[in-house]
């Protein structure tokens, strides 16, 4: 069989992304231009410039990725796209730009689901991976944990029921003056406190095994910064930081050995932007070693939004015949799942 390669396009949230993947494991090209710098002056990401950096950077982003991969758009099989979820006006962008590439290139268009291709990052770095395994999501518009029964077909366990993990993330972090991005801030200072300082409730949901709550920790944290203010009391943010870590971590990994021991999968994968969390990683890291499964988790360039991972989820779908018509348009709130 041929090679195929794809054109990915990624344009869900603050990252203008593109990248040409071969086969669905190889990564030609990956071209990402943040939009950090800018959204950390207000503290997070305000959609109205989001959407206006996109297009001021969309075209420049993918011609990098065909000139780094050494194609032109006629070399390629397929454009992909994130059409969903994501914030309307950012995917509006990219879903736009692939359309029209699609249509002038007179290539097929394939529009992928955000959260799949989180999922299919594993496969950029471990080509050996194959389904059926089940994986754990964590982003900042995300937390799911899911079994892939196979390439394209995903039974939901469980999912937050109100705030993401990495939404509490970057709200606990601009509660404790560290500001955004939140993730990374608290995982560093994290180092410095004590994860057993402070009692936090864990993000459980009540005769529900594998959801998650985050919004109730994150009022816990609110709450307990409002009271040591109120008492005059000394706040040492380390130890809020790495209490509300420890909370956060000890839910997502219980959940992901219930469901493990419950379906008894030998293989467990990891994704989405808090992957990189390092205190994350090396407890699923621990916890796996001591059960003897073996642990997969992307490089942290593969965890953030990227369209290499597009490219990844596309290839499989474009093998099942799967093409969008170029009536595709964004949905934010694209449903994730099928339990087949």
């Amino acid at each position: 069989m041929a090679d195929v390669r794809i054109l990915a396009i990624e344009s869900s949230c603050d990252e203008t992304a593109a990248a040409v993947v071969e086969n669905g494991r190889k990564v030609l090209s990956n071209i990402i231009s943040s939009q950090i710098d800018i959204h950390t002056l207000y503290g997070g990401v305000v959609p109205e410039i989001a959407s206006r950096k996109h297009t001021e950077r969309i075209n420049f982003v993918v011609r990098e990725a065909l000139d780094t991969a050494g194609l032109s758009i006629q070399d390629v099989d397929a454009v992909a796209v994130t059409y969903g979820p994501g914030l309307v006006g950012a995917l509006l962008v990219g879903v736009s730009f692939a359309k029209g590439l699609a249509f002038a290139s007179g290539k097929p268009l394939i529009g992928v689901h955000h959260i799949e291709g989180h999922i299919c990052a594993n496969f950029l770095d471990h080509p050996e991976l194959e389904p059926p395994f089940p994986c754990l999501v964590v982003s900042g518009g995300h937390t799911n944990l899911v079994r892939v029964k196979d390439y394209g077909v995903i039974e939901v366990l469980g999912q937050t029921k109100d705030d993401a993990a990495g939404e509490a993330f970057d709200k606990v972090a601009r509660a404790i003056g560290l500001g955004y991005p939140g993730g990374p801030k608290i995982d560093k200072i994290s180092d410095e406190g004590d994860p057993l300082a402070i009692e936090f409730p864990k993000g459980k949901v009540r005769d529900s095994v594998y959801d998650f709550s985050f919004s109730g920790l994150k009022s816990a944290v609110l709450n307990y910064l409002n009271s040591c203010e109120m008492a005059g009391k000394e706040i040492n943010r380390a130890d809020v930081a790495a209490s509300f870590q420890r909370s956060v971590v000890e839910v997502l990994t219980e959940h992901a050995f219930e469901a493990l021991e419950e379906s008894g999968d030998k293989v467990f994968a990891l994704a989405g932007g808090v992957a990189s969390n390092r205190h994350l990683r090396e407890a699923f890291e621990k916890g796996c070693k001591d059960r003897g499964i073996s642990f997969y988790r992307p490089e942290p360039v593969y965890c953030t939004d990227n369209a290499a991972m597009i490219g990844a989820a596309a290839y499989y779908q474009y093998l099942k015949g799967e093409r969008s018509p170029m009536s595709l348009n964004a949905v934010p709130g694209l449903a994730f799942g099928n339990n087949k």
